[in-house]
C-alpha cells in the first residue's frame, strides 16, 4: 500500500500482485524490515506487466520487480537477498560467510526442492488446475515428495525454533510462506507437530499476517494467472 504521507518518503517501490506467491515472500520481508514502501499491483488481473515501462525493468515480464532508489531488482530470491544486504544487516544479513551459508542453504532448499513440489506439483496442479485437467496421479506423488519435505524440517524444528536457529532470519521466509497454503489446502498432511509450532511462531507476526495469510480464493481453476 501507499506510505502514509507522515511517513518518510518511500523511495522502494514493489510491484506485484498481492496473492503472488514470490511477492508475498519479499513483502513479507520489506514489512519485517519497516522500510517505506509503494506496492503497485502487478500482474494477474491487474496485469501491467506486458507493458514496455516494465519489460524495461524485468524482460521476463514476471513479478515481483523492486525499485530502490533507481536500483532495479528481479527474481524474488534475488530481492530478498538485496534488501537484506541493504537495509536488514545484521539481523537479516550476516557479515560472516559461514554464519551467512547456514541461513542461505535454507533458501536455495526450499527454492530447489519444496517450491517444485508444492507451488508447481500441488498448489498449481491442484489448486490452479480446474478438476477435469488434474493429473490426480501426479498430484499424489507431489503431496507425498511434500510430506518428506516437511518431515524433514519437522525434525529439525523439534531442536531450535526457527530454520537457522533460535531468531527469525532469512532461512525462514521461503518455505514459510508455503505454509499458510499447505495447511489450508484440503490434502493429506503427515503429523507436523514442530512444523505446526513453527507456523503458528510466525501467524504471531504481524508481517506474516498482512503478507502471507491472504486468501487466495480468487487463484482457484485460474491457470492463466
Amino acid at each position: 500500500m501507499d506510505t502514509p504521507l507522515s511517513d518518510p518518503p518511500a523511495t522502494l517501490t514493489v510491484w506485484g500482485r498481492a496473492s503472488s506467491f514470490n511477492v508475498q515472500k519479499v513483502m513479507w520481508l520489506v514489512d519485517e524490515l519497516g522500510l517505506p514502501h509503494r506496492h503497485v499491483p502487478a500482474g494477474g488481473r491487474h496485469g501491467g506487466i506486458d507493458t514496455p515501462a516494465f519489460l524495461a525493468m524485468n524482460p521476463h515480464g514476471k513479478v515481483p520487480v523492486i525499485d530502490d532508489a533507481g536500483v532495479v531488482v528481479w527474481e524474488s530470491h534475488t530481492i530478498l537477498r538485496y534488501l537484506a544486504a541493504r537495509h536488514g544487516a545484521p539481523a537479516f544479513w550476516d557479515a560472516d560467510a559461514a554464519r551467512r551459508a547456514q541461513v542461505e542453504r535454507w533458501m536455495d532448499w526450499a527454492q530447489a526442492s519444496l517450491q517444485p513440489d508444492f507451488l508447481n506439483g500441488v498448489f498449481w496442479a491442484y489448486y490452479r488446475t480446474p478438476a477435469p485437467q488434474r493429473d490426480l496421479a501426479a498430484i499424489a506423488r507431489n503431496v507425498a515428495r511434500c510430506a518428506r519435505h516437511f518431515q524433514l524440517l519437522d525434525g529439525l524444528l523439534a531442536r531450535q525454533p526457527f530454520l537457522a536457529g533460535e531468531r527469525l532470519t532469512l532461512a525462514d521466509i521461503p518455505a514459510g510462506t508455503c505454509l499458510y497454503r499447505y495447511f489450508n489446502l484440503d490434502i493429506e498432511r503427515p503429523p507436523l507437530p514442530h512444523v505446526q509450532a513453527w507456523y503458528e511462531r510466525l501467524q504471531a507476526r504481524p508481517a506474516y499476517r498482512r503478507h502471507v495469510m491472504i486468501p487466495f480464493e480468487e487463484l482457484r481453476g485460474r491457470l492463466e494467472y
